[in-house]
C-alpha cells in the first residue's frame, strides 16, 4: 500500500513555526478573490440563461441599475469596472443592440457618451434579480477554508425578520 501524501498545510501556516508569510491584508485580498471567483462561477451561466447577455455586459447593467437615473458616462463605467474603454464600447454596443441601454451625447460635452437603462432592461433585471441574488448567496455560503470570507458572508442580507419583536 502506497504512503498517502502528507496533508497540505492550511493557508497562512508557516511549516517552520514562524509567522505566516502573508500579512492579514494580503490574506483578506485572497479571500475576496476566492469569493469573487465563486460568485462569478455561479452567475455566469445563470446570467446567460436568464438575460441572454454576457457576465461583463451584466456588470454594466448592474452599475447602471445602481447608479443615478440619468445614467453614467462611458468613462465612469470603464473606471468603475477597471476595463479599457475600447472593450467597454463593444459591450455597450451589444447591450444597445439588445435594446437594454441607450447611448446619448452627454449634456454639455459633445465627446462624452451618457449610457442609461431602458425600460426593457429594468423589467428584465427586476424579474431576474431574485434568482441572481440567490446564486450570490449560495456561492458565498459555499466558501470553505481560510478563504471562507467571513466578511463577505456578513455583507449578505439577513433573512426577513419573523415579526417577533422583543
Amino acid at each position: 500500500m502506497a504512503d498517502s501524501p502528507a496533508p497540505a498545510d492550511p493557508p497562512g501556516h508557516d511549516p517552520t513555526g514562524g509567522a505566516a508569510l502573508l500579512p492579514p491584508e494580503l490574506r483578506a485580498w485572497m479571500g475576496l478573490l476566492a469569493a469573487s471567483g465563486a460568485i462569478e462561477q455561479q452567475l455566469r451561466p445563470l446570467v446567460k440563461e436568464t438575460l441572454d447577455i454576457s457576465h461583463d455586459e451584466f456588470l454594466v447593467l448592474c452599475l447602471l441599475a445602481d447608479g443615478p437615473a440619468t445614467g453614467l458616462r462611458m468613462t465612469q463605467i470603464a473606471e468603475r469596472l477597471g476595463r479599457p474603454k475600447t472593450r467597454l464600447t463593444y459591450q455597450v454596443a451589444c447591450l444597445q443592440h439588445a435594446g437594454l441601454i441607450t447611448r446619448n451625447t452627454a449634456c454639455g460635452d459633445r465627446r462624452g457618451i451618457q449610457v442609461t437603462l431602458t425600460d426593457k432592461a429594468r423589467r428584465l433585471l427586476s424579474e431576474a434579480s431574485a434568482s441572481l441574488a440567490g446564486a450570490v448567496t449560495r456561492a458565498v455560503e459555499g466558501l470553505e477554508g481560510q478563504h471562507d470570507c467571513t466578511v463577505m458572508r456578513a455583507l449578505l442580507p439577513k433573512p426577513a425578520d419573523t415579526g417577533n419583536d422583543t
